[in-house]
């Protein structure tokens, strides 16, 4: 069961990310629609693994 859910979540990424090119390249207006919330899924999930300091998580200092 989990092997299916990673590999759905695998197919959406890749797909995601071929409409992240087909936009950039003058695509069609559903593909620029599937990139623009391919890259502000992105943005999120970076923003959301960020700690609380405003550094972007870095600890080293």
């Amino acid at each position: 069961m989990i092997l299916i859910l990673l590999s759905a979540v695998l197919l959406l990424v890749v797909g995601g990310c071929v409409c992240v090119v087909w936009a950039a390249r003058g695509g069609p207006r559903w593909a620029r629609v599937v990139a623009r919330g391919t890259l502000l899924a992105g943005e999120l999930t970076r923003s959301s693994g960020r700690g609380g300091n405003g550094r972007g998580g870095d600890a080293d200092d």
